[in-house]
């Protein structure tokens, strides 16, 4: 670790994004201020954990000082509260990286969903976003820090009024505490009731009562000694008979940095061959970092106890909504965090949580549809990346998947539901991807499915994209996109009292021996389709191509190679398709409609005319003869 000496008071500004948290942090969050205080006690109960990891190698550090502890001592008549601790303690070059500036990603986002409050969200907007150290200005005019790293003789000061920018000041030693930091908000007018004995305590129960680390409460001025409020107790170490409910909302609240409650609590503790104790959650709400493109986990590390790591890969990425815990008893202490990220026995961890997450969640789905449905619509997009990524487990993230198509009337589907509903002949599982639910859900693609009752997959996510077209297939069935390659419908009949069910379709194949001649640079085919009813034209990506919405994403991020020439289908049933075949008109009016034709089609998927210029002037020329 960086040591820097100061000599002098110095000031500096704060990072732009931290300036302009610091701002709706003093101006704009009033709505649940209790929140300073469980982030401040958490940041204290990472300095201790970190001691005690830094500690294996070098016992010197903790000296005669060996039990953490966190101090929160109020002071009524000089409107103030201190939290202290006896952990890690900092460096001024670490109060200038940690408290000057913000390494957490996210923040932009946090900030952004904050200015944009309209309906008081405030207190859930903290909670979800976790903001930390810089929470304690919603209550302070002024935030005093003194630390000492340990194992340091200099300590340093931080000091700011949140207006901008802060000080860093060295300070006598004899001030500071002999390890650790020392953080005193000295308290506006509005907020002197943090000051009170019993405000701080309900709050400390509440929200912080399960840290690892003990927690006392003490007022200055007091002749009564200071009380023990938690005793660092490990709750994953306790039978769960002995947890209450409220018990484990609080813990989930202080280990995942977030307000709102968990969906899903697992706890057990795992033996034979590895030992190693487990407390996760399903949060009840989305991370603010859920589509973070690190795609970090937030799984702590124990071992017997002491805090190793909160950046082991425990559960693989599509898992990176889970919050909570692993404490193992047979990883070594002594082992490097890059060590134990490759050692054997985290394999047989990271294996063991995943599958027990996962097959939680299938009893939940069979136990309790509509709380499974809630987690989908969290976090379903994230599953669904195990799809692709995660072969392995792909048969049981299929059974956990959920759809929304075209026969589930907005409620989710599984895919035993739709295989359950095969029509006769039906060999694929078919779906159509795109950006918008509603949009898809009207594509001229689905046209011919509905019309026969097939149902479809209606895939709003990016993600969908990708693990469609690693060859997944379901109890046998294949998945294959409506705007893919030939349709394969012609085996289904139309279902009955279908509107088109008794429209028989013309000979057409004078036009679509023109439209081919006309269109082929345009086009690499022009056929008759099998998939439209009511729609005159439609475009789908050739049979080994790639599909249409894949190839458009990855056009857009500039990632794709040079775009291939699509298939024109065309409604022999449709009335203008019929017209065409017969008209007698110009041969360049029939180009001109012609093109139009697949510049409409290209239209219906969202995408512009190849040629808008020239698509405006075929459109004037039609309009012009037409008015005569």
């Amino acid at each position: 670790m960086t040591t820097e000496t100061v000599n002098a008071p110095e000031t500096r500004a704060f990072e732009a994004d931290v300036s302009k948290l610091l701002h709706m942090m003093v101006h704009s969050v009033y709505s649940y201020r209790d929140v300073f205080l469980r982030e401040l006690i958490s940041n204290a109960a990472d300095a201790c954990e970190k001691l005690r990891y830094e500690a294996i190698s070098r016992p010197e550090l903790l000296g005669d000082d060996a039990q953490p502890r966190i101090t929160v001592t109020l002071d009524r008549d000089a409107g103030t509260l201190t939290v202290t601790d006896n952990g890690i303690g900092m460096t001024a070059a670490d109060m200038a990286e940690t408290l000057g500036t913000i390494a957490r990603s996210g923040t932009k986002a946090f900030m952004e969903r904050l200015s944009a409050d309209k309906n008081g969200e405030g207190q859930q907007l903290i909670g979800q976003f976790g903001v930390g150290f810089y929470s304690a200005f919603m209550v302070a005019g002024k935030v005093e820090v003194v630390s000492r790293r340990a194992g340091e003789e200099e300590a340093a000061s931080w000091a700011s009024d949140g207006s901008g920018t802060y000080t860093i000041a060295p300070v006598d030693p004899a001030a500071a505490p002999l390890r650790g930091t020392r953080v005193t908000l000295r308290l506006l007018d509005e907020a002197r009731s943090y000051a009170e004995l019993h405000t701080v305590e309900r709050i400390v129960k509440a929200q912080s009562g399960h840290v690892p680390v003990p927690i006392f409460l003490e007022e200055t001025g007091s002749e009564e000694e200071a009380r023990q409020l938690a005793d660092g107790a490990a709750l994953w170490a306790r039978s769960k008979s002995d947890i209450s409910e409220d018990e484990y909302a609080d813990f989930y609240r202080s280990v995942a940095g977030q307000f709102d409650k968990p969906a899903v609590t697992l706890h057990y503790r795992a033996e034979g061959r590895h030992e190693y104790s487990v407390l996760t959650f399903i949060p009840e709400s989305k991370p603010f970092d859920l589509f973070d493109p690190d795609r970090h986990g937030r799984i702590k590390l124990y071992v017997r106890r002491v805090f190793i790591t909160d950046e082991a890969e425990i559960l693989p990425r599509y898992l990176r909504f889970v919050r909570g815990l692993v404490d193992s008893a047979d990883l070594p202490l002594n082992m490097s965090r890059e060590m134990i990220q490759e050692s054997p026995v985290l394999s047989a961890i990271q294996k063991g949580v995943s599958n027990r997450i996962l097959s939680e969640l299938d009893k939940l789905a069979v136990s309790d549809a509509d709380r499974y449905s809630a987690i989908w619509d969290n976090f379903g997009a994230v599953l669904k990346e195990g799809l692709y990524e995660d072969y392995e487990r792909r048969a049981q993230l299929l059974g956990l998947a959920r759809f929304k198509t075209t026969a589930s009337n907005g409620e989710w589907r599984s895919l035993k539901d739709y295989v359950a509903a095969l029509k006769e002949n039906q060999t694929a599982i078919f779906y159509a991807t795109g950006d918008d639910l509603d949009r898809i859900a009207t594509s001229p693609q689905l046209e011919g499915f509905k019309a026969r009752g097939i149902e479809v997959l209606l895939l709003p996510d990016q993600v969908d994209n990708f693990w469609t077209t690693m060859g997944v297939d379901y109890e046998g069935k294949p998945f294959k996109s409506v705007t893919q390659g030939a349709s394969d419908l012609s085996l289904i009949p139309l279902a009955e009292g279908s509107a088109d069910a008794s429209t028989s379709a013309e000979d057409v194949s004078g036009f679509v021996a023109f439209a081919k001649e006309v269109l082929a640079d345009q086009v690499s085919d022009v056929r008759i389709s099998d998939r439209l009813t009511t729609s005159a034209v439609c475009i789908v990506a050739p049979d080994n191509a790639m599909d249409l919405q894949l190839e458009k994403m990855l056009a857009a991020a500039g990632r794709a190679p040079e775009r291939e020439k699509p298939v024109l289908e065309v409604n022999a049933r449709h009335a203008l398709i019929a017209r065409l075949e017969q008209s007698t008109a110009s041969e360049d009016e029939r180009r001109d409609i012609t093109f139009l034709l697949l510049d409409e089609a290209r239209i219906a998927e969202g995408e512009a005319p190849a040629d808008p210029r020239a698509f405006a002037q075929r459109l004037e020329r039609l309009m012009a003869k037409n008015l005569g």
